[in-house]
């Protein structure tokens, strides 16, 4: 007998419903799994059985012949053996169940029949909803995640008994739901480790990092050892703007593709992502065997902070070249190519030499030209041009460390901060993907970074004077537009591209 019920896989980070096809026939007894499954999805024979006889049912001893389709898509995971145990049981008559097809089903069998978690809930649930599913039933551990999704009813189970009693009827459970924005409001930010007004002095790099939390724009820190790089970019996590209900969900969905989803709904707060500089260039932008987002992609629409940047392989700095400007990597493999969204701010420290000393008034650098050549030769003109802020990190002061005067809060930065993001998110509402100022297009820059004429005359000299090009031009622009943001005003005026050109003059040497 034949039968068929729904599942769905995961492509990227996005969910693909999955027909799941079972024929149970007369013969010796054999079962065949196709539709390009992985080493996972095959062996979901021993663990199908298993869970059907420590259910109370028997596994039929015939040909059995499943089908995944579309059988051009690479089936991976666990995902399938609950639908495959409940089709298999409908297939042999051991289990009636009328509405089988309204229904999507997920999870992974134990050999005892308890369903037990699986990765990319969300956007499994997303696709069920999307392609027009009204139930679904995923594992009792997946529940918070799947829950937040609205117009689909989510069923958490337990095993494998309680999931076919509830389509048999005779035990039916009630939908399981969560209110999104509920969750997202009293999840808040994640807890600060570090808050701006225990750091003394720096205070052009704090206004700096400011315009770069309002319009996730991308910063590289320079200066002396034990000037405050690390701890102003640690401190940077406590003024990001709080996260939008899309913005949220699109995070989630990668942390949940990624399994590092420990329980909870949502991530609730933006990622603050901080690899050593030991990392490799997979490691950073994805891939693998069985390709996986990377660093890139787990802080999309948060933070990735390189400290000691010229300390990282240069193939591996080379490679965030394509993520910065195209905001998603693209990953190539015989079967598929997969697109992770990498929108990230990337926050970025360093010392001037390796000694860290150079042009310290009150240190000698001990470094050789060749040795200085060499450190900062890490750094190419791209990824440099790819940076819109760029400062220099003075030591601190003893007056500022001494100082009894108490230092501006984070909370106080970040409702600056939320007001400008909040502008942004109002601007671009009709612009699907686009949240904040960086992820402009040429296009899109047109409408809202018009120039007046004397700013047009100002920016045409400064492009002539540094040589600028078009994507450092680009980038000034939208900087302004940031700037513009935080001060409350409509257009960009000569002061907000007069402080934007300020923060690209600094020049990294060697």
């Amino acid at each position: 007998m034949l039968s068929q019920v729904y599942s769905c896989g995961v492509l990227g980070i996005d969910g693909v419903i999955i027909t799941v096809e079972i024929d149970v026939a007369g013969g010796l007894p054999a079962y065949v799994t196709v539709g390009l499954p992985d080493a996972g999805v095959r062996e979901s024979k021993e663990r199908v059985c298993s869970a059907i006889k420590n259910s109370g049912w028997s596994f039929p001893m015939k040909r059995v012949t499943i089908n995944l389709a579309p059988a051009d898509l690479k089936k991976e995971g666990a995902a399938y053996d609950l639908p495959i145990a409940l089709g298999l049981l409908v297939s042999t008559e051991q289990l009636s169940c009328p509405d089988l097809k309204d229904y999507v089903l997920i999870g992974e069998l134990s050999l005892s029949g308890e369903i037990r978690p699986v990765a990319g809930v969300l956007s499994m649930v997303l696709a069920a909803r999307k392609q027009g599913f009204k139930k679904i039933i995923v594992p009792e551990a997946n529940r918070l995640e799947a829950g937040i999704v609205s117009d689909i009813e989510v069923y958490p189970m337990a095993d494998l008994k309680e999931a076919a009693q509830h389509l048999a009827g005779t035990e039916i459970k009630a939908p399981f739901a969560l209110d999104a924005q509920s969750v997202l409001k009293e999840g808040g930010q994640a807890p600060e480790v570090l808050d701006f007004s225990q750091i003394r002095g720096q205070d052009s790099a704090k206004r700096a990092l400011e315009i770069a939390a309002a319009g996730a724009h991308n910063v590289l820190l320079c200066g002396p050892p034990g000037s405050g790089k690390s701890m102003l970019a640690k401190a940077f996590a406590s003024i990001l703007p709080e996260l939008t209900l899309e913005e949220a969900l699109e995070i989630t969905k990668i942390y949940s593709i990624s399994g590092l989803m420990t329980g909870g709904s949502m991530m609730t707060a933006r990622p603050f992502r901080s690899p050593h500089h030991t990392i490799s260039k997979v490691s950073l932008v994805g891939g693998g065997r069985i390709p996986k987002p990377g660093e890139v992609s787990l802080a999309h629409l948060g933070v990735l902070f390189l400290d000691e940047l010229p300390e990282f392989q240069k193939s591996a700095l080379e490679v965030l070249r394509q993520p910065i400007e195209d905001q998603q990597v693209t990953i190539s493999r015989v079967s598929a190519a997969l697109t992770y969204p990498a929108s990230f701010t990337l926050i970025a420290s360093m010392n001037p030499c390796p000694c860290g000393y150079l042009g310290d008034p009150d240190h000698t650098c001990t470094c050789t030209p060749t040795e200085i050549k060499r450190y900062s030769g890490k750094l190419s003109g791209p990824l440099l041009d790819r940076i819109d802020i760029r400062l220099e990190v003075p030591a601190t002061r003893f007056e500022d460390l001494a100082g009894v005067g108490r230092a501006e809060t984070s909370a106080s930065i970040r409702k600056r901060v939320n007001l400008a993001r909040k502008r942004q998110n109002e601007r671009y509402q009709k612009e699907p993907g686009i949240y904040f100022n960086t992820q402009l297009t040429p296009g899109l820059m047109e409408r809202h970074c018009r120039l007046g004429s004397s700013e047009r005359m100002l920016m045409e000299k400064i492009y002539k004077k540094m040589n600028l090009s078009a994507r450092g031009y680009h980038r000034i622009l939208k900087l302004a537009r940031t700037i513009a943001d935080l001060d409350g005003a409509e257009d960009i005026s000569s002061i907000h591209l007069g402080e934007a050109i300020q923060y690209r003059s600094f020049e990294i040497q060697g």
